[in-house]
């Protein structure tokens, strides 16, 4: 037993359909420390969390919290114990207030047991919001709050359990700046206070600010532990994908040709406000702007998720009425959306299928596929196209890690050949070397003359990769940069409200 560690997990194993997805790996985390989980999507990291949290039960090795031999048969098992997770996807019940969810499952009672205690409930969750920071009633419903407020709120839930480690995954993948240096001093004075904090982000620049250890999992296999200090980027990149990425970037040698898309004066009523312009044939047009500045709804309006009130939408000169994704697709346009879990892919379904799904109308004939074994062989030629690591096409899309799921939805996009393909953070949540992966698609796909929209909110993919960016600011555009004058302060300076 090492009083040191408030969290041992020791070769650790399991496995999945006869393949090992963990093979021997090790974390040890210090009480009153950040550690960071770190590895490519599909390393195993979500898979060793998971056992953690009982959600899975390891197949070898041997867990111990504060120096006592553990194995959690469930989450609310490993809550009762001290420890307790923050999902990237969120999970409550939007109709309760905040209080409520708080302590849903185990709300206090009055004395004799059959009450409940909506008073002590509330009192004691209105300090938890105070320590978190969140200035709002705890009455307020779940549904009503932001993503960042709704983290806020899982972090207190899971103050009040008493964990001891608190596992974070990918909390700033939808926050905005401001928001995370509320999360980072949160995180802060939570060390202060001797809890532990496991910190699982694809976001270099977080790693170095936050941590004070690091463990490296690469193909379900533990490549070591590591001092934030006395480790570099490129180092622990490479340990990540054991190869250079230095050139994150491909070189550009797409032809921009004529215009094929045309939006003028497009409203929809308070989202977008007046937005105008064009996108020509092989083009990377980059959408940037702060969060909710209207560049998500401008496009749901081009697609047909969200209804306009006024404006025109013209593809290769002809002015279209596009109600639906449906009109959106039968005039030559494909969506990867911000949310690939909740409207880009069906987890419960298999790989085959979700590629196959845009299709299938034309791959059908009276509700059935007309050739299986043909059909079979272009969802693997889409997937292996993309590198989906995956067992076989038989897979459930809800078994990938978030990469993988990200490229089997371009891979269902690719098969309907749009002309116009529009991303909606595309590499949001994904690892440094399947995001080098994504921009080599779109570079590639840029070149074969595809037109391309592109949100994002990191700054390095938006200049990396766009040929001009429309700048959105409260709802509108604010200004669009040709390549020649993209930078950081240019971009930033057209994304704030002036006085």
């Amino acid at each position: 037993m090492n009083r040191e560690f408030v969290l041992e997990m020791e070769h650790i194993g399991k496995i999945f359909r006869n393949i090992p997805v963990l093979s021997d790996v090790n974390l040890q985390v210090k009480k009153g420390t950040v550690h960071a989980l770190m590895g490519e999507n599909g390393a195993g990291k979500s898979t060793l969390m998971k056992i953690l949290m009982g959600i899975y039960q390891k197949d070898s090795g041997e867990i111990r919290l504060s120096g006592e031999t553990v194995s959690f048969a469930s989450p609310r098992d490993a809550m009762d114990k001290g420890v307790a997770m923050i999902h990237q996807e969120l999970a409550y019940v939007g109709e309760l207030p905040i209080y409520e969810n708080i302590f849903l499952g185990r709300e206090y009672r009055k004395r004799g047991g059959f009450l409940l205690d909506f008073p002590r409930m509330k009192r004691e969750a209105s300090q938890l919001l105070k320590k978190v920071r969140l200035d709002l009633p705890v009455t307020t419903p779940m549904g009503s709050l932001t993503v960042a407020q709704a983290q806020m709120v899982e972090i207190a839930k899971a103050i009040s359990f008493g964990a001891e480690v608190i596992i974070m995954d990918e909390p700033t993948s939808a926050i905005s700046d401001e928001e995370v240096e509320v999360l980072f001093s949160l995180i802060h004075e939570l060390v202060d206070e001797g809890k532990s904090v496991i910190y699982i982000t694809h976001k270099m620049d977080e790693v170095f600010r936050i941590a004070d250890e690091i463990t490296v999992l690469r193909d379900g296999q533990w490549e070591g532990c590591f001092a934030a200090k006395d480790i570099t980027q490129e180092q622990l990149i490479r340990l990540m994908v054991n190869r250079e990425l230095s050139d994150m970037f491909p070189p550009k040698n797409n032809r921009i040709g004529e215009e094929i898309l045309r939006v003028e004066g497009l409203n929809s009523g308070r989202a977008v406000r007046d937005v105008s312009f064009q996108l020509r044939r092989g083009e990377i047009l980059g959408f940037s702007g702060l969060l909710g500045s209207g560049r998500t709804e401008t496009v749901e309006c081009l697609f047909g998720i969200r209804k306009k009130d006024a404006g025109s939408i013209s593809i290769k000169g002809r002015e279209l009425t596009i109600n639906s994704p449906r009109d959106a697709i039968a005039n030559g346009m494909g969506m990867v959306t911000e949310d690939r879990k909740k409207s880009g892919i069906i987890l419960p379904m298999s790989i085959q299928d979700n590629v196959l799904l845009v299709q299938l109308k034309r791959l059908c004939r009276f509700g059935f596929l007309r050739n299986q074994k043909n059909e079979r062989k272009t969802a693997a030629a889409e997937t292996q196209q993309l590198n989906v690591k995956m067992s076989d096409l038989d897979q459930l899309a809800q078994e990938l890690s978030g990469g993988n799921q990200q490229k089997l939805i371009l891979s269902k996009w690719l098969l309907s050949q749009p002309d116009i393909l529009i991303l909606d953070e595309p590499t949001r949540g994904i690892d440094v070397g399947a995001k080098a992966e994504i921009y080599r698609l779109i570079t590639l796909l840029a070149e074969q003359g595809k037109s391309i929209i592109m949100i994002s909110s990191e700054m390095p993919e938006i200049i990396g990769l766009s040929d001009r960016v429309v700048v959105f600011c409260d709802n509108t555009i604010s200004g669009i940069l040709d390549r020649e004058a993209l930078s950081q302060e240019a971009i930033m300076n057209l994304s704030v409200k002036t006085l």
